[in-house]
C-alpha cells in the first residue's frame, strides 16, 4: 500500500489511540495489530451480559479536553516551527485538504 498520505482515521477511534499509534515505527504497529485481534477474540469469547462498573474506559485525556468545537477526532497534533518559535496545531484532512487550527506554543522544556 504505497500513497503519499497515511490512511484516513476511523471518526470512533479515541484520539489518545490515534496520537500514540502515529509515534510508531511499522514493526511496533504490526505488533500492536496482532495483539489488538487477539485481545478482541478473547474478549469476545469472555464477554459477559452486562459490564462491571469498573470496566468503563475513559476515552478522553487531557490531551483531549481541550480539543476545540469542529475539530474533528481524527485530528493530528503536529508541531509547526513560526518565526523561531515551536507552536501545536491540530491538523486533519477534510476531503482533498489539508485543514489546521491554533492548539498552543510548545513549552520550552520539550
Amino acid at each position: 500500500m504505497e500513497t503519499d498520505s497515511a490512511p484516513d482515521v476511523p471518526d470512533d477511534l479515541p484520539q489518545y489511540v490515534v496520537d500514540a499509534l502515529n509515534r510508531q515505527d511499522p514493526r511496533t504497529l504490526r505488533v500492536i495489530a496482532k495483539h489488538a485481534e487477539e485481545l478482541a477474540s478473547w474478549k469476545d469469547a469472555h464477554a459477559e451480559d452486562t459490564p462491571e462498573e469498573d470496566d468503563a474506559v475513559r476515552e478522553e485525556t487531557t490531551e483531549d479536553s481541550d480539543r476545540p468545537k469542529g475539530v474533528p477526532g481524527k485530528a493530528s497534533i503536529v508541531v509547526k516551527n513560526i518565526n523561531d518559535n515551536r507552536y501545536y496545531y491540530y491538523q486533519w484532512r477534510d476531503g482533498d485538504k489539508v485543514k489546521s487550527k491554533y492548539k498552543g506554543p510548545v513549552d520550552s522544556g520539550e
